[in-house]
């Protein structure tokens, strides 16, 4: 007879993994057995829960939603036992998440390092291709977003807010001239993040001093690596999040256009499945983002 709590650990291995011959191997067992386990689970619940092929291994919808309830078991379960035994769950495994891409520096490096070295016994998955991720189809612990638009069964959490700089190279201004009022914006070239202002069309300002500036769209990207590296060759303007730039700011590679005027900031939220129990990893990880401070900084800072 099946261990049914062993088949739900196996599978949500599989899923991780996306693989049985990896599942197999963390779990001890042959790729037979664990197929068993899988299917043990399928025929309890009457539907199938991966697609299999030679090469690759994927939930069904069945699956993604069982995968769901599984997770919040097996959490529930090891802090419920923990709890009776008056211990405390060590944060542990593989946290996967998903960044935005212009979090790839230096700043956030530090952190993810600090983090490791207080929690060893956690390894970091990080994905930055800028996408938005299907957190439970995919295997992801939780996502950071710049939205707290959210799909069914997912939670947001509030990090803090991320500046954001309108910066150029200053040999373009140079060439352009500097712009002293918001007005003079208008027709500047842009480097545009195509998901927010792709047409060039940005409102800055509050009240009657409020300006819609229209830039001169001359490249259009969701990749802000390809943005900053545009503008350090003089291509035209963008709008870059702080921690990407300090380094080019201090080193005078770019420099701040109207920083009194233009000054805003992008809030972030940590996005994860909606669970009883959230893994000691996850808790450990969003409670160390908080501690930080790295996503919470005053928008009005320069």
């Amino acid at each position: 007879m099946m261990d049914t709590l062993t088949s739900l650990n196996v599978f949500a291995a599989v899923a991780d993994l996306r693989s049985f011959a990896a599942a197999a191997e963390r779990f001890g067992l042959s790729p037979a057995m664990t197929s068993k386990h899988v299917q043990h689970l399928e025929k309890r619940a009457g539907a199938r829960l991966l697609n299999r092929t030679s090469r690759s291994v994927s939930l069904t919808e069945a699956g993604a939603l069982y995968l769901e309830r599984v997770r919040s078991l097996l959490d529930g379960l090891e802090e419920v036992e923990a709890r009776i035994g008056s211990a405390t769950i060590a944060p542990h495994g593989v946290l996967k998440v998903s960044l935005p891409v212009w979090m790839a520096n230096v700043r956030f490096a530090r952190m993810i390092a600090a983090f490791h070295a207080r929690y060893p016994n956690v390894i970091v998955d990080l994905d930055l291709e800028g996408r938005i991720v299907n957190l439970v189809e995919e295997g992801f612990d939780l996502a950071l977003r710049g939205t707290s638009t959210l799909d069914e069964g997912l939670i947001a959490r509030k990090l803090g807010d991320a500046p954001f700089h309108l910066v150029a190279a200053p040999a373009l201004l140079d060439r352009l001239g500097r712009p002293e009022r918001l007005e003079d914006l208008d027709g500047f070239p842009l480097l545009a993040y195509s998901p927010v202002i792709g047409d060039g069309r940005i409102r800055i300002g509050e009240g009657a001093g409020a300006h819609e500036v229209r830039f001169s769209p001359v490249l259009k990207s969701g990749n802000e690596t390809m943005l900053l590296l545009a503008a350090k060759e003089g291509m035209g303007l963008a709008f870059m999040p702080k921690p990407m730039i300090e380094d080019e700011l201090s080193e005078g590679v770019l420099e701040r256009v109207l920083p009194e005027m233009i000054s805003f900031a992008a809030p972030i939220f940590a996005v994860y499945p909606n669970r009883s129990y959230l893994p000691a990893k996850v808790r450990a990880f969003l409670d160390f983002l908080v501690e930080s401070g790295e996503l919470g900084q005053n928008p009005k800072e320069n």
